[in-house]
């Protein structure tokens, strides 16, 4: 008996892509225990997209998305250079631990690379041990010496 071979294809996404990675975008923020909305997820990336406020990276399995991960700018002061925030991250259940994240974390890691990028940025739960395996895996560093803070406003 042979076994499939599967190849991932990870692509940075488009507009027309967005139905796709507003499917994913959802079971994201609902594993981060908010509310099932596939409407405020597509409206959201579309504007993201539209606005060229993000970069997503979409990975595909004979043209199923499979995954996405998506990128903000941000700008360092001190090294007077930009740099990237790897705000989201997210692999369907039955790819995970597959590669799709290690495909989709490399897609990243490039374009910060060729864009000039000082450094990307990510931050994790703690309770998100095979994320975190994922990225010391790949060579990331647990910042200790820093503290980040957060003001959060009701919506």
């Amino acid at each position: 008996m042979s076994s499939k071979v599967v190849s991932t294809v990870v692509r940075r996404a488009v507009l027309s892509d967005v139905p796709s990675v507003a499917e994913l975008f959802n079971g994201y923020r609902m594993f981060y225990e908010q509310p099932d909305d596939y409407a405020k997820c597509e409206q959201f990336l579309r504007e993201r997209l539209e606005n060229e406020q993000s970069v997503v990276f979409l990975a595909e399995e004979e043209g199923e998305a499979k995954g996405f991960c998506q990128m903000y700018p941000l700008f360092s002061s001190v090294r007077c250079r930009h740099t990237w925030l790897l705000n989201d991250l997210f692999v369907s259940a039955d790819r995970r631990r597959t590669g799709v994240g290690g495909s989709l974390m490399q897609a990243a890691e490039d374009h910060a690379r060729n864009d000039g990028a000082a450094q990307i940025l990510l931050e994790t739960a703690e309770s998100n041990v095979p994320g975190q395996q994922l990225y010391e895996s790949r060579g990331w560093e647990l910042e200790t010496d820093v503290r980040h803070y957060a003001l959060t406003f009701e919506a």
